[in-house]
């Protein structure tokens, strides 16, 4: 069976043992020598194993999560569909950005014969979410775009859903096995010593993190503060502010507060674009609107304890600031998590940003009034980066401007919708400034993504047997490219190429 997996004790003399066994083996796995079309197969030989223990696993997942069966089926196709997503991406090609400039001695200084396209950058570390035990986990888009990128992963688990991320690992080396790939492509780890093993290992190339600002700033700063520093992608919090325009309230407050109540509460809140702050108009009746919305919304668990209390926590400290008011909150029993909404006026957030503009993981968002365009655009310089930014305008309503204030703190802007959900596509960018991300110009989700874990060469006068098979001359594979500066299209071909 190709890879591993191995559980690491807390402060065992066994984590750094097991932790450089496990990526020294991935580093001589020979998966950056294999070919495009390998890496596809893979893929989708992983897509089809998690469909076919679709039940067993959505089983677990709901035990382990509290999260329900229907969201984790979808979920389940939603990992199966990235996973073939990226068989599709690099199989296309284009991702390899090559280039090809002959020699050209009449120009100053003379031109070489240049060939330049991106190479896998060596073995990836991931560390696996707590709101996606699929899809963000050990076979999540991290992952997917690493091993289609042609580099060898080894996942820490995460320890909200530990039986969960075992028996996919296990599916996922089986399926790996059986389809040729070397033996280590993948692997995974449990147990917090291991996370920072891996992040120190010298041999690991690059981070994908999904998590806690708190987690992700600490394994930044050891990933930036290692002697040979490595890029770390993280995403790490985000507030996805969205504005509601006066014009679009007076046209129809009910089904913005009702679209409102659906998003900041689904799932008990635990997702990574759910909108957090939301500056709305006053006297517009939207706070009434979105109370009786909520009115049919009832308390749910979070994926652990740990969150759970800070939810409570983060929940009392909004409530008890200076200038807050709390809105609405929901009946809960036990270990549930209550419906939460607070509100202020947009000058006193702008006067206290720092204290209010720190995101709360669970059900609950911060309505932010304001009276006129000074007011939202003062309190709008003080956001920081975001995954999202959403506009709610009327029909005809020039929201031109107030896009271009949102353009600077978000990845992806959303108009007259909601941010949750997240489409796997081309055009897709989940990323943002500091805090959403470490690297706002890369994304997680969407075809760049694979853009991480690349790593670009030039080869100047090379041999052609040097040269991958993607840089040789009449472009033997066919692959999108630009020749001496000129867009070559995608020619059909097989592909029997390393890269």
């Amino acid at each position: 069976m190709s890879g591993r997996h191995t559980v690491v004790a807390d402060g065992s003399t066994e984590a750094s043992a097991e932790v450089d066994a496990t990526v020294r083996a991935a580093a001589a796995s020979g998966v950056d020598r294999t070919t495009r079309a390998e890496r596809a197969t893979w893929l989708r030989a992983l897509a089809g194993a998690v469909e076919h223990h679709r039940d067993e696993l959505v089983a677990i997942a709901h035990d382990e999560t509290h999260l329900s069966e229907a969201r984790l089926g979808g979920e389940v196709v939603r990992t199966a569909t990235q996973l073939r997503f990226f068989a599709g991406v690099v199989e296309e090609g284009s991702y390899l950005e090559a280039t090809v400039d002959p020699p050209d001695a009449r120009l100053l200084p003379p031109r070489p014969d240049l060939r330049r396209m991106l190479r896998p950058i060596g073995p990836v570390a991931v560390f696996a979410a707590s709101n996606f035990p699929f899809a963000f986990s050990v076979l999540g888009n991290d992952t997917a775009s690493a091993l289609a990128a042609g580099c060898p992963v080894v996942v820490k688990a995460h320890p909200g859903h530990p039986r969960l991320s075992r028996r996919v690992a296990e599916v996922a080396l089986a399926a790996l096995a059986d389809a040729g790939a070397p033996a280590d492509a993948l692997s995974s780890v449990e147990g917090l010593d291991a996370g920072v093993e891996l992040v120190g290992h010298p041999l690991v190339a690059a981070v994908g993190f999904t998590g806690s600002l708190g987690g992700g700033r600490a394994l930044f700063d050891l990933a930036a503060a290692r002697p040979a520093p490595i890029p770390f992608y993280g995403e790490l919090g985000s507030l996805n502010p969205v504005v509601v325009t006066r014009p679009a309230a007076e046209a129809d407050v009910e089904a913005i507060a009702t679209g409102l109540a659906g998003s900041f509460t689904r799932d008990g809140g635990q997702y990574c674009t759910k909108p957090g702050l939301v500056f709305m108009p006053d006297g517009t009746g939207f706070e009434e609107a979105l109370c009786e919305a909520l009115g049919t919304v009832g308390a749910q668990r979070l994926l652990t304890d740990g969150m759970a209390t800070a939810f409570t926590d983060g929940a009392e400290r909004l409530a008890g600031l200076d200038g807050a008011e709390l809105v609405w909150r929901g009946a809960a029993e036990g270990a549930d998590a209550p419906a939460t909404v607070v509100a202020t006026d947009a000058t006193t957030l702008a006067a206290a940003a720092d204290a209010w503009l720190q995101e709360c993981f669970g059900p609950l968002t911060v309505l932010v009034r304001y009276r006129d365009d000074d007011e939202l655009d003062a309190a709008l310089a003080s956001l920081e980066g975001s995954l999202t930014a959403s506009i709610h305008h009327a029909p005809g309503e020039d929201v031109t401007a107030l896009a271009g204030k949102l353009e600077r703190v978000a990845g992806r802007l959303v108009f007259n919708g909601w941010p949750t959900g997240v489409a796997i596509a081309w055009a897709q960018h989940h990323g943002g400034g500091w805090p959403a991300t470490t690297a706002s110009v890369h994304t997680s989700v969407g075809a760049t993504a694979i853009r991480r874990f690349l790593t670009p060469v030039a080869y100047q006068d090379a041999p052609a047997a040097v040269l991958p098979v993607e840089l040789r001359d009449g472009n033997p594979l066919g692959i999108p490219r630009r020749e001496d500066g000129i867009p070559i299209p995608a020619v059909n071909r097989d592909d029997t190429s390393p890269a």
